[in-house]
């Protein structure tokens, strides 16, 4: 069997190993367009920061190391600028110019995906940083630059803009969007923000380059009206990437409408099998199934080699290393008969920002209001371990679920430590089908020094059960204007009432301390719908049940008065002018 690979980065790589180590016979020829194979391209804004010194690091192998190890055919600055599926050939350019055409009994496409580049006027100046050449060239423009602009606040863009402060550049980023990191929900990305602006990053949300100068940027709103111009000897465009999808187009062979959520991806079945018999597609140029696709859709995995060829009929596009290298293994495995099916995506990510982390896994909350899914929310905000053992610092969870079914839909985190832990838990728990209320009897590591005897995650559990068996009901911060006449009730001390309440348009919350609750209860008017807050909700949930207990209406506000704060701040914070 000869197996032709298009791409020697994540997939294809991964592919081509696996393929080897399943079969000492088969002819495994790799084809790889840049200079450069199986490099760590999460590591690139890391080598452009000074973190990684060596850029031999980032270099995992080279065609001599592979042919070495595995007896693979890999061939670097090799084009392939045509595939014919009927006569099982693709032709390339190499590296002397010179076309020629191979064979294949099996082809595997592994393009990847190109960055985006705005078209605007000088756009030309923006560095993109996609590869170990795009690297180079941003680590010699850093070496003569003073001031910066990165373009896009997403996990590239907000890791460039850390690195390039951590080289002495006055740094701008600039972000189209109203938040920064768009998978989190407002009220967790506000404090990344926070944390970027404490550390001398200038952000700018709602705003976009419209033109590009020698060393400057023209900024605008969304509607077009000047913001300024900002110095920026270097510019980086970290907006995103598109699927490479020329290659599949040109062949005949499906590719999603840009339309859809999967953005034009090369559409591909369960086994990754592209419309074209042996054809296959892995990596950020193919679709991927999406484990949070609404109940009332479903899968159809196709089977080219009996039922005719079935693309799923929810897909995605989720650029990822670790499920770029899960399908390359995948695709090998298939193409080897060994296994089909392949399991659904949830895209779980994380980034870490001066010292702080922000990860996320499954649906976030904006997107399923976007999808109108019915959804329950709850908000945490406990220590990385025990509170007693030195060194405990908050983090803000955030847990999306089915009201339904309790299903697990999403979560996010954010704090300083701790939370790649809980993200990751409930990321396996997701995909091991635990439901929301399962956490809390989840059996966790603890020490105090590592987590407390009520983990994180077992606390969100705690609160999804009170949620399903109505021991409580809860009143989110943005929903909170819509409870027309309902009385918000602080519990707090009267000293943390003083340091800041939530305000509604009838005003500050009425203060009625916990401990002094049960004797004076009767200060709330008889009927009254009540919503009580405290500081992060725990004591909240017991004001609501005493509350509930002498015959009160009330609700809890989920999160307690930090959630809200962090909400009511993303929301209305203004668009700074350059």
């Amino acid at each position: 069997m000869k197996i032709v690979i298009v791409g020697g980065v994540a997939a294809g790589m991964s592919a081509a190993t696996r393929l080897r180590r399943l079969s000492e016979d088969a002819e495994i020829v790799v084809l790889e367009a840049g200079p450069h194979v199986s490099f760590a391209n999460c590591g690139l804004p890391y080598y452009a920061g000074g973190v990684i010194e060596e850029r031999d690091a980032l270099l995992l192998q080279s065609p001599e190391s592979l042919a070495a190890r595995f007896g693979l055919d890999v061939r670097v600055l090799s084009r392939v600028s045509s595939v014919d599926t009927a006569g099982r050939t693709v032709t390339v350019q190499g590296p002397d110019g010179v076309a020629y055409v191979e064979s294949y009994d099996e082809l595997v496409l592994s393009p990847g995906a190109r960055p985006v580049v705005p078209n605007v006027p000088g756009s030309e100046r923006m560095h993109v940083l996609r590869d170990v050449t795009d690297v180079d060239g941003l680590v010699t423009a850093i070496r003569g630059a003073r001031t910066a602009v990165v373009v896009g606040a997403g996990f590239i863009g907000v890791e460039v803009a850390e690195n390039l402060v951590r080289r002495g550049l006055a740094v701008t980023l600039v972000e189209l969007g109203d938040q920064v990191l768009a998978p989190l929900d407002p009220e967790l990305a506000v404090r990344v923000q926070d944390r970027l602006e404490s550390n001398g990053v200038a952000v700018r949300v709602g705003a976009q380059v419209v033109a590009v100068g020698e060393q400057h940027v023209e900024l605008a709103d969304t509607q077009g009206t000047s913001l300024g111009d900002v110095d920026a000897d270097l510019v980086l465009a970290a907006i995103g990437v598109v699927p490479e999808t020329a290659l599949a187009r040109d062949a005949g062979i499906a590719v999603a409408d840009g339309s859809t959520g999967a953005r034009g991806g090369v559409l591909v079945d369960a086994d990754l099998r592209t419309s074209a018999p042996h054809v296959y597609a892995v990596g950020d140029a193919a679709v991927k199934r999406d484990a949070l696709a609404a109940p009332h859709r479903t899968d159809v995995p196709g089977d080219a080699t009996t039922t005719g060829w079935v693309p799923p009929s929810d897909t995605v596009l989720i650029p990822l290393a670790n499920l770029a290298n899960r399908h390359g293994r995948h695709v090998a495995d298939v193409i080897m008969g060994r296994r089909s099916g392949h399991r659904p995506a949830q895209g779980t990510a994380i980034v870490g920002v001066f010292g702080l982390t922000a990860a996320s896994t499954g649906r976030s909350e904006k997107r399923l209001r976007a999808e109108g899914r019915d959804h329950r929310v709850v908000h945490t905000h406990p220590v990385q371990h025990a509170g007693y053992y030195p060194g405990a610092v908050p983090m803000a969870l955030k847990l999306l679920i089915d009201p339904a079914t309790d299903a697990i839909l999403g979560a996010q985190g954010v704090g300083e430590d701790g939370v790649d832990k809980r993200i990751d838990v409930i990321a396996t728990a997701m995909a091991g089908g635990l439901t929301a209320s399962d956490l809390m009897d989840l059996e966790l590591a603890y020490a105090p020094a590592y987590g407390s005897a009520k983990d994180p995650v077992n606390m969100l559990g705690y609160v999804a059960d009170n949620l399903v068996t109505g021991t409580v009901r809860t009143v989110q911060w943005h929903e909170l204007d819509a409870l027309d006449g309902a009385l918000v009730v602080d519990v707090r001390t009267p000293a943390e009432h003083s340091r800041g309440t939530v305000r509604t348009a009838a005003g500050p919350a009425l203060n009625l301390p916990l401990d002094e609750l049960r004797s004076r209860h009767g200060e709330i008017p008889p009927g009254a719908r009540v919503v009580v807050h405290c500081q992060v909700g725990q004591r909240g949930h017991t004001a609501a049940r005493l509350l509930t207990e002498l015959g009160h209406d009330v609700v809890n506000l989920d999160g307690g008065y930090l959630t809200w704060r962090d909400g009511a701040r993303a929301v209305r914070s203004p668009v700074p002018a350059a």
